[in-house]
């Protein structure tokens, strides 16, 4: 198997399952114009962080990590009426796009994008008294998970569920001597998950059009 064959199931899938969406696409146009990374979440996991947080019933959201806002309008059109979603983004421009492809959903209402650097503002969100959240989708950058994750814990209540992205990192998460940033900021969340006492958690391995990476879920439980 190859990356070629693994994009061509994405789209496979994508086609059969993920119907055109005029403001889903244009947020990817958007974003690309506008020189964003390319690092969006596939239509696949987009898709299923929505399912996810429909099943869930999820009616308070947290989003670390906003870029172009194409998971957020994933995450807020699972909100049930009277719901809200608070995504962090460290980059004015980012916010901005992503400002401007939400509004083009018709999620403004429900949608609040803060600006600055996450360890800056969940501090602020707790100070204010924010959440708990229901679930929160951490998306950012990885050195920092560990953080992250702290704060989501903290953020959270019993049954809240903590979504992680790009945890595989091409298969070195596995290298404990990586010189890589991302992969030890991965690693040592997944070592403080692993001694947390107050969630269940698993991760899962995928491969996609994105290559080759997966993603951690984890549940508190008290």
């Amino acid at each position: 198997m190859d990356q070629e064959r693994w994009t061509a199931v994405d789209r496979y899938f994508t086609d059969l399952l993920v119907p055109p969406d005029s403001a889903l696409d244009e947020a990817l146009k958007a974003s690309a114009a506008a020189d964003l990374p390319a690092i969006s979440v596939t239509p696949n996991l987009g898709k299923l962080l929505m399912i996810l947080a429909q099943i869930h019933g999820a009616r308070n959201i947290l989003e670390i990590g906003t870029l172009g806002g194409y998971s957020t309008i994933w995450l807020a059109r699972a909100l049930p009426r009277g719901g809200r979603l608070i995504t962090l983004e460290a980059e004015q421009k980012h916010a901005e796009i992503a400002r401007a492809n939400i509004d083009r959903a018709g999620l403004s209402d429900v949608v609040e994008v803060i600006v600055g650097k996450g360890l800056e503002t969940l501090p602020k969100l707790a100070a204010k008294g924010a959440g708990p959240f229901d679930l929160i989708f951490i998306d950012a950058d990885k050195p920092s998970n560990p953080d992250y994750f702290a704060w989501a814990l903290k953020l959270s209540r019993p049954g809240s569920v903590i979504i992680i992205d790009n945890v595989v990192r091409d298969g070195a998460v596995i290298d404990a001597a990586s010189e890589d940033a991302s992969v030890q900021g991965v690693r040592r969340m997944n070592e403080i998950i692993a001694a947390e006492r107050r969630v269940s958690a698993t991760a899962i391995q995928t491969v996609g059009s994105k290559g080759y990476d997966g993603f951690a879920i984890a549940r508190v439980m008290g």
